[in-house]
């Protein structure tokens, strides 16, 4: 099994917060919306069902603790998880938190408008908050 990569345009776009047991949390360079990227540590993965029944299992808890530590810290009125990667093929998760009025609401974030990119004392207050939403 050769040794994990991460995809470069992941790595462009977002930044580690911390490593879980299976999965790189990393957040979106994009403040418009709290989101979140959960990229299984596993090479060749493109679908959850290549991942190992085991670690089906892991990637699903770890997703859930993450939406719940989400929802804890930002208070959202929806918390979208998907595992969209049509042109990112890296196995990947989306966790974004949602609220009514942001922009396009509530229509689909992707391919919306211009990403505004984090002020960097707020990105670490809200990183701040999650990691300990998740201890």
């Amino acid at each position: 099994m050769s040794e994990f990569e991460l995809d470069a345009r992941i790595a462009r776009d977002s930044d580690l917060v911390t490593a879980l047991d299976l999965c790189q949390l990393r957040i979106q360079n994009d403040s418009r919306w709290p989101w979140l990227v959960m990229v299984p540590q596993r090479s060749g993965m493109t679908e959850i069902f290549d991942l190992s029944p085991a670690e089906q299992v892991l990637l699903s808890v770890e997703v859930n603790r993450v939406a719940a530590a989400l929802k804890t810290v930002t208070g959202a009125t929806k918390i979208n998880v998907g595992a969209l990667g049509n042109i990112v093929r890296q196995l990947h998760v989306h966790v974004i938190a949602r609220f009514e009025g942001d922009p396009n609401w509530p229509g689909p974030i992707w391919g919306f408008g211009q990403s505004v990119t984090y002020e960097e004392q707020q990105k670490q207050d809200f990183l701040n908050k999650l990691v300990e939403a998740l201890s």
